[in-house]
């Protein structure tokens, strides 16, 4: 069954940086989409970043465009996102999503999320 587990979260200060990554199993890693999304806490689920299977297609939300990297690693199916010039808006739980083909972001699958708190 698809598999998806992100690490690398913690508490950083504002201006740090922290970098995620998502281990991904259970199906072919190069053939999906793959997004990170994140929940603050009280508000509703943020779309934050996407690549497409092939790393082409890199999209990023308004709010972390500039400072968030977004890549993947298909020969060791990891996903990552270098976060820098964290804010406490920043904070949050990340979660690491599987789209629905090679080129979709319609996310089938998350994994159980990773916490980032950005204080000082």
């Amino acid at each position: 069954q698809v598999q998806l587990v992100e690490s690398g979260g913690g508490l950083a200060q504002p201006g740090g940086s922290l970098r995620l990554s998502c281990a991904a199993s259970g199906f072919t890693f190069s053939n999906y989409a793959m997004t990170w999304v994140r929940q603050a806490p009280g508000k509703g689920l943020e779309w934050g970043s996407g690549i497409y299977g092939d790393g082409s297609g890199i999209y990023y939300t308004d709010s972390v465009k500039g400072r968030f990297t977004i890549s993947r690693d298909n020969a060791k199916n990891t996903l990552y996102l270098q976060m820098n010039s964290l804010k406490p808006e920043d904070t949050a739980l990340y979660y690491c999503a599987r789209g629905s083909s090679t080129h979709s972001y319609i996310i089938t699958h998350q994994g159980q999320g990773t916490q980032v708190t950005v204080s000082s």
